[in-house]
């Protein structure tokens, strides 16, 4: 297994050890309010009260009906009037719809508490709000809606001082860092929240922030400082009131330390945690994912170390539980792994079937992280689809780069923001207390403490102004460099050309001028026979003057773009696998500069595409390739065959055409295929040559 699997894989792996961390999210969001709880007073008027006190006295009653009385109390709550009482009874009620995991309902009733807490100003139950949002939004898997609501939760609770659930959201974030791979800010989010609930002595969140510090440290292949951060985490749990507690987190801490021995290739210490951790037989009951993934890495590891003890044995047992929790992410990793065995044990055609449900399953989830994954195994294993399965492999990952890319984008701006928001606050605190300890002093102090605050504010601004300007300057001297040594080459090679000429050239003609004046005169054999050997040397110069002329012609299509030199390679290929005949024609009058890169990445894989399609399938004799500039700017792409043809209407189960049509779409172009049958195929794509939309 390569590297770049690898990578992929643990990155799937991920998303069991956060389910872990559901249940110490749950008690971190819990926990932290509590304080909004003792401000609710209770009245006989209070109806929707009445019934959230009904719900919470009577936790014995079958699930569907306590969870109708919930409801009732919310639905009451939205026609009751907009005070602290009730607002402060629907934080109770989310925090409710988000232990009961009923997403529908947390995601309603944290709107209504968003919008209550807006139009009353209400700063406390605001932070609550925001907070809410954000566990929707975690929930629902959308990480970077989550880390925006955090965030502004976090600027509240900071402001009020509210240490607990600043921690607490500190911690939220880290998790959401680690989950989409910036492990630096986890660590800097995690160590923030965790000197908190130190000074606390909150050991149930120091447990969890030393936890996710291991495996953050993981991640970072800072494998020793990842060891001491799961010590720690363990050592914490000796503190839990709760011994169901601590055997649980000790089990689940185990697993990751597994995970970091497996992560750095010592898989005999990592076979050693994952025993360890299940000798803990009520996990199965208890969680039975968490022991599905023990079994699975314990496997795992005994395969890696070529150890295939109760092998493929474990792999099953691992699958089985995890197809009946219906999670595929799982089941496709259980596959992934099972085609691996089986291909160590040199049984290509089970590693090869096992490898294809993985992708089965991983499409079928629409998840595509998993789905290159199952691809990445697949074009290993198969080798005679391995070009297939490579070729979607390739695509997918790019995709995943670019949203991986944009995602991360997305959370660097509300980081800045976060951090620029804090930076103008701290500055309005300290402009307060500067205030305040010269309060006593003359307003005329102020004024001028003020007036160089502004001064400063305004030569900053200066200075950047005149930096920017000195560094356009530098540009476009630069430009004009550049453009001087160009001018300088073409000046060069014209004078190269020009002493070729005249020293080689016309040097020969003005000689065989005099040659042919004198033989005018005579008429004898010997004349005779030099008047042919000068035209021999005519036809000499001739040949001579045909070569230079081929190399300026070179080097102009050298000039126009190495694009040309692409497409001709191409068409050059294209002849050496397929006898028929090919005709092309690229117009001189096409200015490919003003062409974006996107587009000629596209027309570029659009006619490789077609002439592997007419390779395949349309067994023409003639193939005809053109690229044509019109009068209002666009450029047309032609290729035509005179091959068998296909139904255009007809889909197809490849997607090759999709490809086709998505890529001329992409470029901001048209697309028109026409084909019937033996009368051949002919596909015309027009796109805009000046980045904009096409002319008409």
């Amino acid at each position: 297994m390569s590297r770049q699997f690898f990578f992929l894989y643990f990155r799937v792996l991920i998303k069991y050890k956060l389910k872990y961390f559901y249940i110490l999210f749950f008690i971190l969001f819990t926990f932290s309010c509590s304080k909004e709880k003792e401000k609710i007073s209770v009245t006989k008027e209070n109806t929707a009260k009445t019934f959230f006190d009904f719900y919470k006295s009577d936790q014995n009653l079958k699930k569907p009906d306590n969870d109708k009385m919930l409801i009732k109390s919310f639905d009451l709550i939205r026609h009751q009037k907009n005070d602290s009482n009730n607002r402060g009874l629907l934080s109770l009620v989310i925090i409710e719809f988000y232990k009961n995991n009923n997403i529908v309902k947390l995601d309603e009733s944290s709107k209504l508490l968003l919008k209550l807490s807006f139009e009353s100003h209400d700063t406390l139950n605001l932070g609550m709000a925001f907070r809410s949002r954000g566990n929707f939004y975690y929930k629902t898997h959308k990480l970077d809606s989550s880390y925006f609501y955090y965030s502004k939760a976090e600027k509240i609770y900071f402001k009020l001082k509210d240490n607990d659930n600043y921690a607490n959201i500190l911690m939220n974030k880290g998790i959401i860092e680690y989950s989409i791979g910036d492990y630096l800010g986890s660590e800097l989010s995690l160590n923030k929240a965790q000197i908190i609930f130190r000074k606390t002595n909150n050991f149930n969140k120091i447990y969890g922030s030393f936890d996710q510090l291991g495996l953050v440290a993981t991640e970072l292949k800072e494998y020793e400082r990842g060891f001491y951060y799961f010590n720690k985490a363990l050592e914490s749990l000796k503190n839990l009131p709760s011994k169901e507690d601590r055997i649980y987190y000790n089990t689940v801490c185990k697993n990751n330390i597994g995970y970091l021995y497996l992560k750095s290739k010592d898989y005999k210490n990592a076979i050693f945690y994952f025993e360890k951790a299940l000798k803990n037989k009520l996990i199965i009951k208890d969680d039975p994912l968490l022991y599905s993934n023990l079994v699975d890495n314990l496997a795992y590891c005994r395969l890696k170390s070529n150890g295939f003890n109760n092998l493929p044995s474990l792999f099953f047992e691992a699958l089985n539980i995890r197809e009946k929790l219906n999670d595929n992410t799982d089941v496709v990793v259980s596959n992934i792994h099972l085609s691996e065995y089986y291909f160590s044990r040199k049984n290509i055609e089970k590693s090869i079937i096992y490898s294809k449900k993985a992708v089965d399953i991983a499409k079928k989830a629409n998840i595509p992280l998993i789905i290159v994954s199952a691809l990445k195994q697949a074009s290993f294993v198969d080798k005679k689809n391995s070009s297939k399965y490579s070729e979607e492999y390739i695509r997918i990952s790019d995709s995943l780069q670019i949203a991986e890319r944009n995602s991360k984008d997305r959370f660097d701006r509300i980081k800045l923001d976060t951090e620029e928001i804090i930076k103008e606050k701290n500055s309005i605190e300290e402009s307060s207390r500067d205030i305040l300890n010269y309060f006593v002093g003359t307003l005329a102090v102020i004024g001028f403490l003020f007036f160089m605050r502004t001064q400063r504010a305004r030569r900053r601004e200066a200075v950047l102004k005149l930096a920017q300007q000195q560094a356009n300057e530098d540009i476009y001297k630069l430009i004009i460099s550049q453009q001087g040594k160009l001018n300088e080459g073409k000046i060069m090679e014209k004078n190269r050309i020009a002493k070729e000429l005249h020293d080689g050239v016309l040097g020969r003609l003005f000689g065989l001028r005099l040659n042919l004046d004198g033989l005018n005169l005579r008429t004898d054999e010997d004349a005779i026979k030099e008047r042919i050997r000068c035209l021999e040397e005519l036809k000499t110069i001739e040949q001579d003057l045909r070569e230079i002329s081929h190399e300026l012609s070179r080097e102009k299509i050298v000039l126009i773009n190495n694009f040309v030199a692409i497409v001709n390679g191409l068409l050059e290929e294209q002849t050496k696998v397929n006898k028929a005949i090919l005709k092309t024609s690229i117009g001189d009058d096409i200015d490919w500069d003003l062409l974006s890169n996107t587009t000629k990445i596209n027309l570029y894989r659009i006619l490789q595409e077609c002439l592997q399609n007419i390779n395949k399938y349309a067994e023409a004799k003639t193939i005809k390739v053109d690229f044509k500039k019109d009068k209002n700017g666009n450029l047309f792409l032609n290729i035509v065959d005179d091959g068998i043809g296909f139904e255009v209407d007809k889909k197809s189960g490849g997607i090759g055409m999709k490809n086709i049509v998505a890529r001329a779409h992409e470029s901001d172009g048209t697309i028109e295929i026409k084909s019937e049958k033996n009368k051949g195929t002919r596909i015309k794509i027009t796109v805009p040559l000046d980045h904009k939309s096409i002319k008409i």
